[in-house]
This record gives C-alpha cells, structure tokens and sequence, in this order.
C-alpha cells in the first residue's frame, strides 16, 4: 500500500480500526486517500468499489468535499443517480465522482470532522440514494 504523505494519527487509527485497506497518494499535486473494498449497500450494481476522497490542503481545517468510485455505481433498478457526471481520471481509471457537498445546515467542524464523519456520510449518500424514486 502506497503512503505518500501521513494523515492525522486519529484518521490512520480510524481506518485500520475499520479493517480498510487504504493508501495515501499524491497525483498531480492532489492528495487522496484511497480504500480499497469499500463496502456498497444492496441495490447497486457492486457490493464492494474503491473510494477515492480528495484531501485538500490544509486538513484537517479544510473540509473534505465529494466522492470518487471506481468502479462506477448504479442502482439495480435501472433509475439514475443525480450529479455524478464528473469523472476523476487516476491511477489509469476513470472514477465516477458524486457531486454531494456540505450546506450551512450540515457545515464542516474543524477538530470535530474527519475522513470518519466523512465516510459516515458518503455512506449516508448510498443509502439516500436508494430511497428516491
């Protein structure tokens, strides 16, 4: 697994906690944690996909924004999923990004969110996504 720069010790302590195989890599000046099997909920066309969470300068201050999936997810009963028409090209692939951000309602909390509440959200998102018709 590629470790190209250190995240904070209670983001590394999260993910292994979790059982994640995860990589830090630096692509063209953008950092992103990569976890490998990341786990989908029934209804998409993948059970597992790797994740790809960009890490912007400055975190944890910074917020983290998005979500890239490779490979691309789609529900199993044929209906589209809204904005997630940005591609991310790394790593040789083509990553399906979701377009879900942060609103004032549910804003970023420095020393509070971390790439845990991060991915407790893009979970959320799945699950969401699920639920519309």
């Amino acid at each position: 697994m590629r470790r190209q720069f250190h995240l904070p010790s209670d983001d590394e302590e999260y993910l292994n906690a979790c059982g994640f195989s995860w990589e830090t890599i630096i692509d063209n000046q953008v950092q992103r944690v990569v976890i490998h099997s990341f786990p989908v909920p029934p209804g998409y066309n993948h059970c597992v996909v790797d994740l790809n969470i960009h890490i912007q300068s400055g975190y944890p201050d910074a917020q983290i924004d998005m979500a890239y999936f490779y490979p691309p997810v789609a529900r199993n009963d044929g209906r589209p999923i809204n904005n997630v028409h940005i591609t991310d090209n790394f790593d040789g692939k083509q990553w399906q990004g979701w377009s879900r951000h942060r609103t004032p309602a549910n804003p970023w909390r420095p020393g509070i969110d971390c790439i845990g509440t991060h991915l407790a959200l893009v979970e959320e998102w799945l699950k969401k996504e699920l639920t519309k018709s």
